[in-house]
Parts: C-alpha cells; sequence; structure tokens
C-alpha cells in the first residue's frame, strides 16, 4: 500500500478521569522529525508517545498535541508562607509610599506566582494506560487519511508511467527511421560530391559507423527495463518511494541520452514529453513516505 507523509486526524478524549482531545498531522520531509506538544502536567510522557509514533510512521514531519480540558483527579495545595509574608510587607510598603488607603487584601497575595502552588495526584503509568488506546485510535483515523492521499498520487504516478510507456513504444516505432535517415543522408552527400561513382559498400561502412553514434536501441532497452521495475515496486513493495526516485534518475538518464543522440525531430518531441512525465513522477515521489 501507498502512504502518503501528509495526514491529518482528530479526536475527542474522554477516558477515564480526563476530557480533552488529540489531534494529529504531518507534512512532507525527508526525514522523521516528531513534535509532541502536551499539557505541562503530562510532560513526563513525551517520550512516551514519541517512540509510539515513531515506531508507526518513517518519514515526514509529524505533530502531535494533546488538550486537556478537564481532569477529575485530586489536587494537592501548598502554600509558602515566607513569600507570602515577603510579599505583604513589600505590598504594604507600597501602600504606605503611595498613601493608598485601604486593607491589603488576600487576592492581591495570591496573584503573585509561588505564595500558593498546586499539583495534581497523576500516576504516569496510569495516565498512559488511559491515553494509549485513544492515542491508537486516533492514528487509525490518520493513517486512513494518509491512505487515501496515497491511493490519489499513486494514480497519478500510474497515469504518468502509462504516458512513459505510450512514447517508449513510439520510440521503439520510431528508431528503425535512424538507420534509413542516415543511410540516405550519406548515400545523398556521397552522391553530391562523386556523383556516379558512389560506392555502396562505403556506404555500408560510413551508415554502420554513424549507427554506433546514433543508434539508441540499447538505451530503449535499459528504459524499458527501468519501466518494468517502477511497475513491480509499485504494485509489490512497501515504502518503496526511495527506490522509486532512483529508478525515475535512471530512466531520465536514459531519456536524456537518447535526446542528445537523436536526428530526428519525432524522437526530439517525445523525448520532451518522457521528461515531463519523469518530472511529474518525481514531484509525486516527494509526498510518498
Amino acid at each position: 500500500m501507498t502512504r502518503s507523509m501528509t495526514g491529518f486526524a482528530h479526536r475527542d478524549v474522554a477516558k477515564g478521569p480526563f476530557r480533552g482531545s488529540l489531534a494529529l498531522k504531518s507534512y512532507n520531509n525527508r526525514y522523521l522529525d516528531i513534535s509532541v506538544y502536551l499539557p505541562p502536567q503530562f510532560a513526563a510522557l513525551e517520550p512516551r508517545f514519541r517512540d509510539w509514533l515513531s515506531g508507526r510512521i518513517v518519514h515526514g514531519k509529524v505533530e502531535l498535541s494533546l488538550r486537556i480540558r478537564e481532569i477529575d483527579v485530586p489536587v494537592r495545595a501548598r502554600a509558602d508562607l515566607e513569600a507570602a509574608k515577603a510579599v505583604a510587607a513589600v505590598l504594604r510598603d507600597i501602600s504606605s509610599a503611595c498613601e493608598i488607603p485601604g486593607p491589603l487584601r488576600l487576592e492581591s497575595l495570591l496573584s503573585f506566582d509561588g505564595v500558593v502552588s498546586y499539583e495534581r495526584d497523576l500516576d504516569e503509568d496510569e495516565v498512559w494506560k488511559a491515553l494509549e488506546p485513544e492515542l491508537a485510535a486516533c492514528f487509525a483515523s490518520y493513517d486512513d487519511s494518509r491512505l487515501r492521499e496515497g491511493l490519489a498520487t499513486r494514480k497519478d504516478i500510474e497515469a504518468q508511467l502509462d504516458r512513459i510507456q505510450a512514447g517508449l513504444d513510439s520510440l521503439l516505432a520510431t528508431a528503425p527511421e535512424i538507420e534509413r535517415t542516415v543511410k540516405a543522408q550519406l548515400k545523398a552527400r556521397f552522391a553530391e560530391l562523386l556523383g556516379d561513382a558512389v560506392d555502396e559498400g562505403r556506404i555500408l561502412t560510413e551508415t554502420a559507423s554513424l549507427l554506433m553514434k546514433y543508434t539508441i536501441n540499447e538505451e530503449l532497452s535499459r528504459l524499458a527495463a527501468h519501466v518494468s521495475s517502477f511497475r513491480r515496486i509499485l504494485e509489490h513493495e512497501e515504502a518503496s518511494a526511495k527506490k522509486l526516485d532512483f529508478l525515475s534518475q535512471e530512466m531520465n538518464r536514459e531519456v536524456n541520452t537518447i535526446g542528445s543522440k537523436n536526428i530526428l525531430l519525432p524522437i526530439a518531441q517525445i523525448v520532451v514529453e518522457l521528461k515531463d512525465s519523469l518530472e511529474n513522477i518525481r514531484e509525486q515521489l516527494r509526498n510518498i513516505e
């Protein structure tokens, strides 16, 4: 199956004491790059989320975010009385210096960080036990989106490959014209220079020599083999974007050689079409995991 590197999924979480949501999305990237965004009280779970995802995704820039709206777990609060006294003394000094009437209010003290701190009684293993099934369900939806996009990408690649096959068939049909053209041009040139004293043997020798330079039979044979290999890998092998990109480069090399050897206008036009198809394929391969 062909997976795209881009995907998205969102899932509401209502498991045990938690109410919130998970979001998972990814973009094209040459390597695997995972970012995990968690509420501060869940920070210790980041390695578990990261390891879980890295075991299931090969390439791409991946972003996972967990948002918590409610947590129904015991809370422990603690007051820093020394800090409270120090803050109260400073506030009184300011009130006195600025001649601000009225008593010091408790909410004024509580607005300062560190006067009162609290933490939820969260057990890391229990939290992960509750959230992992939700992560798995979110991932399943995300993976479905990658498969759908990957299928569309694959169909486009197959359409471009059909264009290449059609071009290859046209080249195979046109290639014999190279020999006829070379022979005709040589015969005309000899006739122009020597008149009726044309040596057919000399023409054949020169034709054979030029065909060594202009023939494209070997390039066509290799191009056909590459197209066949490309189809086989696309059909049967998982996570094959790297192999397919390499084959695309090899096909492009053969097409460039055909273009550099070419002496016929129809072949030049086919080469342009082939190069366009290969560029489209390589562009689409950048989207595949």
